[in-house]
C-alpha cells in the first residue's frame, strides 16, 4: 500500500500556465484523506515553489533545490546540504569561461547578475511552451513573473557570497543552444568530483552537491517516517527526477517525459496538461 507520493512541480504537477490544476488538486486531498502522505520534490528554490502552492491552497513537506533543502508542511527547514563555497567559485569560473548565463541559490536567496538576460531566457521558456504567443507576449510574461518570483540582482555575485555568507544550495546554467555546448561543461564539471549534475529542461544545467539529489532527500524522508521503497510513489518528467523514479516502488513518468525517463519509470500517466498526477493517484487508489 501507498503511504507516501513524492511529484515534481514543472511539467508534472503544474500545467503549462504553471499552476496546480483543480484535478491535481482534489486527488491531492482525496489521497491524504485516505491516510497517504504528499510531498513535493521539485529543483525551485522557497520563494518560487510556494507561489503556486499558496495558489491551490496547498501546504505539504518540500523537496526543494533537487534535494539540497527540505522543509516541513510548516515550512521550517529540516536539513540542507550545501555545495561548499571552495567548490561553488569552482564551479563559477568554469561556467564563466564557457560563457553560461547561471544563477545560484541559497535557502532564502536567488542571485543572478544579468536581469535583461534573466527575462530572455524565461521568455525562450514560455515560448517553447506556449508557440502561439508571440515573442513580445512572452517577454511581458517574463517580466510579470519576475515581479512574483523573489530574485536578487547583484553586481558581483563572488562578493556577494562573500559578503552575506550564505550556503549555497544549487547552481543553474542555461544556453539558448541546448545539450551540445551543456554537455562540454558537464563533463567538466564532473570531473570535479562531489557534484550531481542533471537538468529539467533541455537548455539547461543543475549543479548540487552529489548527495543533494531528489531520490536521497525522498528517502531519507520516507525512512524517518518508517516507509519502505515499497510504500512510496514518485512521479516526474525529467532528468532532474531520475534519482527518485528509481528510488520509489511505484513510479510513474508523465506522457510529456522525456523519452528516456519513460524507459526509468514502471508506469506512465497522462501528461501534465491533461491532469497527468490525479490519472496516477486515482489509478493507485483504485488498487
Amino acid at each position: 500500500m501507498i503511504k507516501l507520493i513524492a511529484s515534481d512541480m514543472d511539467g508534472t504537477l503544474l500545467n503549462d500556465e504553471m499552476q496546480v490544476p483543480t484535478a491535481n488538486i482534489e486527488a491531492i486531498q482525496k489521497a491524504q484523506a485516505q491516510g497517504i502522505e504528499f510531498i513535493t520534490a521539485t529543483g525551485r528554490g522557497m520563494s518560487h515553489a510556494k507561489i503556486s502552492l499558496d495558489e491551490a491552497n496547498i501546504h505539504v513537506p518540500m523537496i526543494l533545490l533537487n534535494g539540497a533543502h527540505v522543509v516541513n508542511a510548516k515550512r521550517e527547514t529540516i536539513f540542507t546540504i550545501p555545495i561548499g563555497k571552495e567548490k561553488t567559485f569552482e564551479v563559477m569560473d568554469t561556467l564563466e569561461e564557457a560563457g553560461l548565463y547561471y544563477e545560484i541559490f541559497t535557502a532564502d536567496h536567488v542571485y543572478s547578475s544579468n536581469q535583461p538576460m534573466r527575462i530572455e531566457f524565461f521568455s525562450e521558456h514560455i515560448l517553447g511552451k506556449m508557440p502561439g504567443i508571440s515573442k513580445k507576449m512572452a517577454i511581458a510574461a517574463s517580466s510579470r513573473h519576475l515581479s512574483l518570483t523573489p530574485i536578487t540582482f547583484v553586481k558581483d555575485m563572488r562578493q556577494i557570497l562573500i559578503d552575506k555568507d550564505e550556503d549555497v544550495l544549487k547552481i543553474i546554467a542555461f544556453d539558448k543552444n541546448g545539450p551540445e555546448q551543456l554537455q562540454e561543461v558537464t563533463g567538466k564539471l564532473e570531473k570535479m568530483g562531489d557534484l550531481a549534475v542533471a537538468a529539467s529542461e533541455l537548455t539547461n544545467i543543475e549543479i548540487n552537491h552529489v548527495n543533494a539529489q531528489k531520490g536521497i532527500a525522498l528517502k531519507q524522508f520516507a525512512e524517518e517516517r518508517g516507509f519502505t521503497a515499497d510504500q512510496v510513489m514518485a512521479l516526474g518528467d525529467n532528468f532532474n527526477d531520475v534519482s527518485m523514479l528509481t528510488y520509489a516502488g511505484t513510479s510513474f513518468a508523465m506522457g510529456n517525459a522525456a523519452p528516456a525517463i519513460k524507459k526509468i519509470a514502471k508506469h506512465v500517466t497522462d501528461t501534465n496538461e491533461e491532469n497527468g498526477v490525479a490519472t496516477a493517484i486515482d489509478r493507485i487508489l483504485s488498487e
